[in-house]
């Protein structure tokens, strides 16, 4: 029996386990008709008390379903009530759409329910009913309408506009680098080497400087990015992640290309930018060099902590975002650079090429860390390459231009030639890049090397020479061995070392009053140095020679109290017209050196002078004494010796009123 019993219990136990079960699952369908869910209340409240709760189950879920649909149809009215009045706007009879900006509070309203409609979509679904969840989702999609309107328009509206000015200031460098003609003239820009021998060697060229650590660009308003950033997180949820990412990368797109027009950075085609005059395409690349640091230290910058901000609850929207955004800048910039990479070579685009290659190394890694998009980085790298390449090919391209410029046109008074004046203002200026053009130049053929190393050895005694100053050391011995065939165009061999001294000096003295001395080295200094001593005392020789040998004791046909009186006239006489022929024609010549002047004065004098006082004192009193010898002893020492104090001055004179003057 009580065996019996137990099994009774047990069955009777499992019996009302199942009912349980049975009244629970109705419970969750809570679209069961009114009727039916009554009549099934009358039915449970038949059963053993042990089921009376099951009555209180089903009411309070109805009235959970009631409240459930109370809700969403309040949340609902507010959407359909933006929405008409979209479109009420629409249709003219309101002067503009409501916008988020016009009621905050409304605003907040919208999105409250927008979250509510989302919570309650989730709430029909497990109720499996499918008219409340068609009405939910079609509210969803005329609130992500309204959203995707409300996203783009404070986009616009919001965006910060660019301050060229204070971002161009941020870029401006503060040392200016200067290189002027001995006359202090400064040309507006860098001539090509074609026209070198206009003789306006002058240059002002500025370097781009670098964007301060603490520059900081809002490109979207704090309060708007907060909102944009409200609107992105129900517009993922909602499963319009697509729509909210083109929306954004649109508006922005535009908003960046916009940013490069400010900047000055136009879009032109390659065809385009090879047809452009030099001085045009010089500032086109200086527009360039200033936004390539701009668009990704400040502009893709703020655009990524923009991104990551409003688009913080999906990593791939984040991507996406940027990654479309930036690519239409960054091409645009990317594709200039490539066209000038690819254009034609010429001497004076080096500075400018090398500033364009810096400045996207410079900026390189920065832009390969924000961006993800492997085709721009890709570009990216490949237009550093290109650039890298042109500023090699430009810079051999210099070196055979000096090698071949082959003008025949001598300077009229000897003075420093242009194309010295231009190679050496260019390579003071190629100094500021050493750094970058050895690095380039590192990866020179071994048969480069092994050209180089001969002019290394013998001119240079400096450990671990970079390849940069061995080229430059090559190119000044090919600007030496040019002007030494220059020199050779002046008929007057005295001419041609004043040439040569005034040209060697004036490249001495670029080297030594800048960089360049420590590049090339104090031994290579003397060495030069030597040379021009070895100049002079050419010019010496044959300048004055001829004058001399009338001052010698040879050939006077006796001592110096009975020489001949006939052989001293012919010798003072042939002096005075070498003196007075040497005064003509080297008070044309120009020596523009004051100290190197004054040097060559005296070197004539000390040989000069004492030769002419030594003759007159063994010769002079033999003449003194007969008729007519202010004819033939026409200066004193003093008087030739002031003469000299004209010479190289570059202002051809003659010697006037020739007379005898009292010593």
């Amino acid at each position: 029996m009580a065996a019996t019993t137990t099994t009774t219990s047990i069955n009777t136990g499992g019996a009302e386990d199942r009912v349980l079960a049975t009244a629970q699952q109705i419970v969750k369908s809570l679209n069961t008709p009114k009727e039916v869910r009554e009549d099934m209340l009358l039915i449970f409240s038949s059963f053993d008390n042990r089921l009376s709760n099951i009555t209180d189950l089903v009411k309070n879920a109805d009235a959970d379903a009631a409240d459930a649909v109370a809700r969403f149809e309040a949340a609902e009215r507010v959407i359909l009530h933006w929405d008409s009045a979209s479109s009420d706007s629409s249709s003219h009879r309101r002067p503009s759409p409501p916008s988020f900006d016009d009621s905050p509070e409304d605003a907040a309203q919208f999105l409250s329910a927008v979250d509510e409609i989302l919570h309650l979509f989730q709430v029909f679904s497990v109720q499996n009913d499918s008219d409340l969840m068609d009405r939910a989702e079609s509210a969803v999609q005329l609130a992500m309408s309204r959203l995707e309107d409300e996203f783009r328009h404070i986009l616009i509206r919001n965006t910060v506009p660019l301050d060229a000015d204070r971002l161009y200031g941020s870029i401006r460098r503060v040392s200016l680098s200067f290189v002027s003609n001995d006359e202090g003239e400064i040309d507006e820009e860098f001539e090509s080497f074609e026209e070198v021998m206009d003789d306006r060697s002058g240059h002002f060229h500025e370097r781009g400087g670098s964007l301060g650590d603490d520059l900081c660009v809002d490109l979207i308003t704090g309060e708007a990015a907060a909102d944009l950033k409200e609107i992105a997180d129900r517009m993922i949820r909602s499963g319009y992640e697509k729509e909210c990412v083109q929306v954004y990368s649109n508006v922005r797109r535009d908003a960046l290309d916009e940013c490069l027009v400010i900047l000055g950075v136009e879009k032109l085609s390659i065809e385009e930018l090879q047809r452009i005059n030099w001085k045009t395409l010089d500032e086109k690349m200086k527009k360039w060099i200033q936004a390539m640091k701009i668009a990704v230290r400040v502009l893709l910058s703020g655009e990524r902590r923009l991104c990551d901000h409003i688009f913080n609850g999906s990593e791939t929207s984040k991507e996406v975002c940027f990654n479309e955004t930036a690519k239409g800048c960054l091409m645009q910039l990317l594709n200039f650079g490539e066209a000038v990479a690819i254009g034609r070579r010429s001497s004076e685009k080096l500075f400018r090429i090398l500033d364009m290659y810096d400045a996207l190394a410079d900026v390189l890694p920065d832009l390969q860390a924000m961006v993800t998009d492997e085709f721009v980085c890709r570009e990216a790298k490949g237009v550093l390459a290109a650039l890298a390449e042109a500023a090699k090919g430009t810079f051999a391209e210099f070196e055979n231009d000096v090698q071949s410029e082959t003008s025949k046109k001598p300077m009229l008074a000897g003075e420093i030639h242009p194309l010295t004046r231009y190679v050496m203002n260019y390579v003071r200026l190629l100094v500021d890049y050493s750094e970058t053009l050895s690095s380039l130049l590192d990866d020179e053929d071994d048969d480069e090397r092994r050209d180089l190393q001969h002019d290394v050895e013998e001119n240079l005694q400096l450990e671990d020479t970079s390849s940069f100053a061995k080229r430059l050391l090559k190119l000044i011995s090919t600007l030496e061995s040019n002007l030494e065939e220059k020199s050779k165009l002046y008929e007057d061999a005295a001419m041609q070392y004043i040439f040569l001294m005034n040209n060697i000096l004036y490249i001495v003295q670029k080297v030594k009053d800048s960089d360049l001395r420590t590049l090339l080295g104090d031994h290579w200094v003397r060495k030069r140095r030597g040379q021009i001593r070895k100049y002079a005392t050419s010019y010496l020789r044959a300048s004055w020679s001829k004058a001399l040998s009338c001052l010698k004791d040879e050939g006077l046909g006796g001592s110096s109290s009975n020489a001949s009186r006939v052989a001293l006239k012919e010798r003072f006489k042939n002096f005075n017209a070498n003196f007075e022929e040497v005064y003509r024609i080297q008070t044309a010549w120009k020596v523009p050196d004051p100290q190197l002047r004054e040097e060559l004065r005296i070197s004539i004098s000390e040989n000069v002078i004492p030769a002419y006082r030594f003759f007159m004192g063994r010769f002079g009193s033999q003449l003194e004494s007969g008729r007519h010898a202010g004819k033939y002893i026409k200066y004193t020492p003093d008087d030739l010796e002031s003469y000299l104090l004209d010479l190289f001055e570059g202002s051809p004179s003659v010697i006037h009123h020739l007379r005898r003057k009292s010593s």
